[in-house]
């Protein structure tokens, strides 16, 4: 493709009011004009791309169709809203997506009046949009409401319960499936596109509702019926499961395809109860090296639009996910009872190699991460040694399971928490913030965070051969280098370390803080503790310093709100120890998007504002 620095059509687009007043050919330019200007601004900033692509033409005509903002839009998931964040007036700002005080990453309420609800996570519009169309009956307002769920939401269970309650009701509410992991062949795409604008007419929908109110006195006639119609939509149209469920099914439909979008949404706006329209698009669509690997230009830093490929990164130490995956590989190796779970991260979480390697032994259950915890909590019980591999924000979409199928029967799953803390561009949504206070209340569990690379292979050895849950957690990114023991070493349960010795005060650190302590502790002579585990606590080094100290200092990267900090607490207080601790971590608010290293800086839990703290404190 190449790009121009002209967007004529474009320009003149500020509003979806502005769009409204174009006509078909004027469109069509649009969607062009859109395409290039997001694959021209994603390449500057950086972001999401591929999925963006594959839904313009849909943006564009649900803004048309639709009396946005007073139409609700839920966005599922916000990956591919991009496109309509460009249309709903944030054009001129779009470059500043993902960095420090620029817009979110995600759809969000307190951004726009046409961001009807937050998204982060995935598989949540379908149940807000009903929410939303049950308001509207019960406000007596005509406002329609439409979730629009892709990028394998769909996958996710939340989804279908949501489903199946909408179709058990009478609301008005529409769901778009942008289904872009299949393709329609353009031999039959015509006939597909005719079958939708005809089974979304009012002429159609008024005869089956017409025909099922005359036959319903006739039993056998009317159950022969619905059968023929079930088995020729059964073959022609793959909708019968979600006709089933009590919606009106249309498609699959080329979701490239302006005109039929437009006049089969136009249909569908006017129809009453639960209607469900299946649109079938290409990721990375327009884009030729996006459409190739859709994957890879799914969360894109700068490139170069105009290069076939993405810049190659340089050589550099492995990060926490690149230890995780070699060491599983290694694990599996060595113990045939070892299985990969991830809830559809393969490529985040670092299970590439793994399923190579053993696809077997690996499992991607899709974005259903209840389903990912009670899985392994079964494989345990049946003498499998599952790894959840998971981002600590995901974890939290399974606590039920964690706290019933798995910490309460005390089974052996270890949990590989990866994105624990701050995770930077991806913003509140994505952080990793609370599971050293979600974990540590469980009965049963043993939480352990690494200060460094090679700490982190060792507690995952220690995990997976211990006889109850446990949580390794650790940061996105890279920690400070070290050397990495390549064996499969194991270290003591509740151990904590002595790094460096000082006076007076003592800095009790979690996972990623120790790097900061040690900088902060070489200034301030301080002594610094690597306290390796959240639970069990090593009561032993508490009281040997609290006896030797006069300040405790506890830094974790998580809130300080029941966190680790918290633990040390209660520990001081139950052995009645007489002793001052300062807890240091996340403050009791959402940080929003901006890089890491910002949003430590923000947190104060960077070398320059733990200092600060420390030495405020003490005067």
């Amino acid at each position: 493709m190449t790009l121009t620095a002209k967007h004529p059509t474009l320009d003149k687009v500020n509003l979806p009011s502005d769009l409204r007043k174009l006509n078909e050919d004027e469109l069509i330019s649009l969607s062009h004009e859109l395409r290039e200007f997001l694959i021209s601004s994603v390449s500057k900033s950086g972001g999401h791309l591929s999925a963006g692509l594959g839904a313009i033409e849909l943006t564009i005509a649900l803004h048309y169709v639709f009396e946005t903002p007073n139409d609700k839009l839920i966005w599922d998931v916000g990956h591919q809203a991009y496109p309509h964040k460009i249309l709903t007036g944030r054009k001129d700002s779009i470059s500043t997506i993902r960095q420090k005080d620029g817009i979110a990453p995600f759809v969000t309420r307190a951004e726009s009046e046409y961001d009807a609800f937050g998204v982060g996570h995935s598989s949540t519009s379908i149940s807000a949009a009903l929410g939303m169309a049950i308001a509207a009956a019960i406000n007596d307002d005509e406002k329609r409401t439409v979730a629009i769920i892709g990028d394998g939401g769909i996958t996710g269970g939340m989804a279908f319960e949501a489903l199946n309650h909408a179709g058990a009701l009478d609301a008005n509410v529409l769901v778009i499936l942008n289904d872009n992991d299949m393709s329609i062949s353009p031999n039959v795409g015509a006939m597909k596109n005719y079958l939708a604008k005809i089974l979304s007419g009012k002429f159609y929908t008024t005869v089956k509702k017409g025909s099922k109110k005359v036959m319903s006195n006739m039993p056998s006639v009317w159950e022969l019926a619905r059968r023929t119609e079930e088995h020729v939509k059964g073959m022609i149209i793959p909708g019968t499961l979600f006709e089933e469920m009590g919606f009106n099914y249309i498609g699959p439909i080329d979701g490239h395809d302006l005109p039929t979008l437009i006049q089969t949404l136009s249909n569908l706006k006017d129809l009453q109860g639960p209607q469900f329209l299946h649109v079938v698009t290409q990721k990375g669509k327009g884009y030729l090296p996006a459409e190739a690997d859709p994957i890879a230009y799914h969360g894109v830093s700068t490139f170069d639009p105009q290069r076939e490929e993405l810049p190659k990164k340089a050589p550099s130490s492995p990060t926490y996910t690149d230890v995780f995956g070699q060491w599983l590989c290694d694990i599996a190796n060595d113990n045939k009872k070892v299985v990969g779970i991830t809830p559809a991260m393969r490529e985040g979480s670092g299970l590439v190699q793994f399923e190579q390697e053993h696809p077997d032994r690996y499992f991607d259950v899709g974005i259903a991460e209840q389903h990912a915890v009670t899985l392994a909590a079964g494989m345990a019980c049946e003498g499998l040694r599952p790894v959840v591999a998971i981002y600590s924000t995901f974890l939290q979409r399974g606590y039920d399971q964690l706290i019933h199928d798995v910490a309460l029967q005390n089974l052996p799953v270890l949990f590989a928490i990866d994105r624990a803390g701050l995770v930077g561009p991806d913003g509140p949504t994505h952080a990793g913030s609370y599971d050293f206070s979600y974990l540590r209340c469980l009965p049963n569990m043993v939480i352990m965070a690494p200060a460094d690379e090679n700490e982190c292979r060792q507690m995952l050895t220690t995990g997976i051969h211990y006889t109850g849950p446990v949580a390794v957690r650790y940061p996105r990114g890279k920690g400070p280098g070290v050397t990495i023991n390549n064996t499969l070493e194991c270290i003591e349960i509740g151990q904590a370390l002595k790094v460096l010795e000082g006076q007076d005060i003592a800095l009790l650190a979690f996972g990623s803080t120790v790097t900061a302590a040690v900088e902060v502790a070489k200034e301030l002579n301080a002594t610094v503790i690597n306290m390796r585990f959240v639970k069990p606590l090593d009561g032993n080094i508490i009281k040997d310093v609290a006896s030797t100290h006069e300040t405790l200092f506890t830094l974790e990267d998580n809130v300080v709100k029941g966190g680790a900090g918290s633990a040390i607490n209660e520990f001081i207080n139950e052995s009645s120890i007489d002793v001052r601790v300062v807890n240091i971590g996340l403050p009791d608010r959402n940080l929003e998007h901006g890089s890491r290293e910002e949003l430590l800086e923000e947190a104060g839990l960077d070398v320059v504002g733990i200092k600060s703290t420390i030495i405020q404190y003490l005067k």
